[in-house]
């Protein structure tokens, strides 16, 4: 297990965030709530931590929410297993532990390889999940694919998803070197980096399993876009809020769901990178409190 990522247990408002451990099939999740009231689940995404989640989780206990941020499998303090990470395996896990916290429904928000799971959880579990925040990020299997042959910079934000998937090779080339990799995407993918906790999650990564538990999540894309072939045939019900970058993926989290959603909203915030809700906090909150107020 790496160190405990560098934060404040007490932010300036006050609301302090209570740490936890939910066992699950002898399998630990680590977990992070502030707040109490209306539950949301915030799920991040790679190569970052539920500590991506800290500005809005201080904002949601301000107003009568409880704010639930995970590690999931295999990243964080989560323990790392060796099978379990499409997308629909990954959701089955993270509602139980909302299950196991007492709730029976509950929001959910998103964020990168996190919206994914989130779309997952709330198409395979459409009688619990009230709202759905996605942000920053095109869903494997609803979203065309790339074109291989183009060119450098449309492909800034997607080289990657080939990369990761191989086996061992990323590992082997990454390992002592997870620094300059992570680097690499921190710096081509925000547009305010100053603003995003670089090391703990390089801390988060470097870690014994975190490469592998992390890459676990691309390894498992060609199940993902099976179960999402799937889940296409049916649209989500509830209201989902797409949110994009100006910097980084603009409209196409809202076009990735327009034909997957009966009742979708998006906006593309400004002057913002890939890491949303640390680059823009403020921004990203005022858009995500009202709609999630929209389900109480």
């Amino acid at each position: 297990m790496s160190a405990m990522p560098r934060f404040a247990p007490r932010s300036d408002s006050g609301h302090e965030f209570a740490h936890d451990y939910v066992r699950l099939d002898g399998q630990r999740i680590h977990v992070v709530s502030a707040g109490s009231g209306h539950p949301v689940l915030l799920i991040p995404g790679w190569p970052q931590t539920w500590y991506a989640w800290r500005h809005v989780m201080q904002a949601l206990a301000a107003h009568g929410f409880q704010a639930i941020a995970v590690d999931p499998p295999g990243t964080g303090f989560s323990d790392r297993p060796d099978t379990g990470y499409d997308t629909g395996a990954t959701a089955a896990t993270l509602h139980r532990v909302m299950t196991h916290l007492g709730h029976a429904t509950y929001q959910v928000a998103g964020h990168d390889v996190g919206m994914w799971v989130a779309y997952a959880l709330a198409s395979d579990h459409p009688g619990v999940v009230r709202r759905l925040a996605l942000t920053e990020a095109v869903i494997p299997g609803l979203a065309p694919a790339p074109s291989i042959f183009a060119p450098p910079g449309e492909n800034i934000f997607l080289w990657h998803f080939m990369f990761n998937q191989l086996a061992d090779l990323p590992e082997t080339l990454i390992a002592g070197r997870e620094r300059a990799y992570l680097d690499f995407m921190f710096q081509r993918w925000s547009w305010r980096r100053d603003r995003v906790a670089v090391d703990t999650y390089i801390d988060a990564y470097a870690s014994p399993g975190g490469l592998r538990g992390g890459f676990a999540y691309y390894r498992a894309i060609p199940e993902t876009i099976r179960q999402n072939q799937q889940r296409a045939q049916r649209k989500l019900a509830m209201p989902v809020l797409a949110i994009g970058a100006e910097h980084a993926t603009r409209d196409a989290p809202l076009l990735t769901l327009r034909d997957n959603a009966d009742d979708l909203q998006g906006v593309v915030i400004p002057d913002c990178g890939h890491f949303i809700m640390e680059e823009a906090a403020d921004a990203f909150i005022g858009h995500l409190l009202p709609f999630l107020q929209g389900g109480v």
